[in-house]
Parts: structure tokens; C-alpha cells; sequence
């Protein structure tokens, strides 16, 4: 959709039928992952009037045997990645093309974002570039599913959450791949993530402000296990990072992480 500032925006409305709550986890989580340095869109808050949904018949959501009018009022709007002038956009590159992706060192950022907030759907992105390039950026898209979409817990398991192609994470070597991403979340101000949560419209969640604060909450305490759910993926059957070196302290890690796991089930 074309939006009164001029921008083209992917938009994701209310009557949605995955859960009315993706519309909060997409702006939370992309604006999170854009606070930590992250290729993702701008994200807007985006009201679509009754007036445009009963004048353009392309507004409904086909629900397979019967179709339901778009609902309007306050929805979620993704910044179409290329704009109105886009050269190439695609979500899918060969090998060859993927492994020369200007950022691909950002899917190791991406998967911090994504173990952090307990993204349960795989990772998504896609690839631009403008006419004269020969090298594709990527951007990530689609964080409706982070927090177990509209659940709102955090079941976490080792393959959530993660992109589909082994490639990406090729060049991963060991804890310094995910930095500076992991040290800023690791270190995020508070003030920041309430900032954040304080701009979702309350109306994509109910209107109860506790559950909003219990998710803050509870972000902000998984911020020091992330790297355990990262130890998890890699000791996986993924077997995703091919050069990360088993270094003394990369073993004091697992050790670490084995305690606390212990102390958390004693708890």
C-alpha cells in the first residue's frame, strides 16, 4: 500500500487470521533488531480508513472457502524493501549468489534477535539490489511469529527460529561472528526496550498493559541466556557452524551454560 508519506508499505491488518497479536510482535521485534544495528524495515503504524476498504474490492482476506473484508483502523506497515524504484528484489539466491550477500555476516546478528525473542517460525529475509550491482544486501522480514506468536511465552528449542539454508552462518567461527549484535542486547538499556514496547498501539494486544509489561519483563531477563540457546543450535544435528573453534573458553562456556541449566531446574 502507498502510504500518505510516499512510501510503499507491506501491511498486516488486524482481522489477520494468524493472531491479532503478530501486528505487535512485528513492530517490537523489528524495531528491536533495528536498535541493535540489524538490516530490517522501517516499520510504521498504519490507519487505513473504512472508506479506502469499501472503495478498493483488493482489500479481503481469502480464508479459502469464504473471503472477509479487511478491518480498518490502526494496522502494521513493513517499508517495502527497494521502495517505488526497487532493481531486484528476491527471497531466494543460489549458493554461489548467497555466499557474496554484502551483510551475510548479519544472519549471525539476525539469529541472536531470533533466539532472544523466541522467534518460533524460520527465518525469513529478502535480497535487493539497485540496477548497477552485482551484489545482493539482505534485509529481514516477517517477525510476527517471535514470541511465539500470540502466545506470548518462550518455548525454546534449537531449531527455531533459524534460516533454512546452513550457508549463512558458514563463516561463523565463534563468539566474536555475533558481535557487536550480541554484546548489544546483552548490554540493551532498559529505558530502550520500554521505549519500544510503549509505541505498540495497545489495540493489537487486548488493551492489557500487563501482558506488555510482562513480555518487557521477561525479554529483559533472557537477555543473559541467549548465548545458550546459541550453544543449543550449535551442538544441533544442523551442525551449522562448520569453522567454529572449540577454544578453551568456548568449553568453560558449556560447562557454564550445563550449571545453569542445572541451577535453573533446581529452581
Amino acid at each position: 500500500m502507498l502510504g500518505s508519506d510516499g512510501h510503499l508499505y507491506v501491511v498486516k491488518f488486524q482481522n489477520n487470521p494468524q493472531h491479532l497479536r503478530v501486528l505487535a510482535n512485528e513492530l517490537f521485534a523489528t524495531r528491536l533488531a533495528e536498535a541493535v544495528g540489524l538490516s530490517v524495515p522501517a516499520t510504521e503504524v498504519v490507519e487505513v480508513s473504512e472508506w479506502l476498504i469499501a472503495n478498493t474490492p483488493e482489500l479481503y482476506i481469502d480464508l479459502g472457502l469464504q473471503q472477509e473484508r479487511c478491518q480498518a483502523g490502526l494496522q502494521f506497515g513493513s517499508r517495502y524493501v527497494g521502495g517505488l524504484m526497487p532493481g531486484q528484489v528476491v527471497d531466494y539466491l543460489p549458493e554461489e549468489q548467497l555466499s557474496e550477500v554484502r551483510n551475510l555476516a548479519e544472519f549471525s546478528g539476525m539469529l541472536v534477535v531470533d533466539k532472544w525473542t523466541c522467534n518460533s517460525n524460520g527465518r525469513q529475509a529478502v535480497f535487493h539490489r539497485k540496477p548497477r550491482e552485482k551484489r545482493y544486501a539482505a534485509t529481514f522480514v516477517d517477525q510476527g511469529y517471535c514470541f511465539h506468536a500470540g502466545e506470548w511465552d518462550f518455548p525454546d528449542a534449537p531449531l527455531r527460529g533459524v534460516y533454512a539454508r546452513n550457508r549463512v552462518y558458514a563463516n561463523v567461527t565463534g563468539w566474536a561472528s555475533f558481535e557487536p549484535w550480541l554484546g548489544r542486547i546483552e548490554k540493551l538499556e532498559p529505558d530502550i526496550l520500554w521505549q519500544i514496547a510503549e509505541s505498540v498501539p495497545p489495540i493489537w494486544y487486548g488493551g492489557d498493559m500487563r501482558e506488555m509489561e510482562r513480555l518487557a519483563v521477561a525479554l529483559l531477563a533472557r537477555r543473559e541466556r541467549v548465548r545458550e540457546w546459541i550453544v543449543q543450535f550449535r551442538e544441533s544435528t544442523r551442525s551449522p557452524f562448520p569453522k567454529w573453534v572449540e577454544t578453551g573458553a568456548a568449553k568453560d562456556d558449556r560447562q557454564f551454560w550445563e550449571q545453569k541449566k542445572i541451577e535453573n531446574e533446581e529452581w
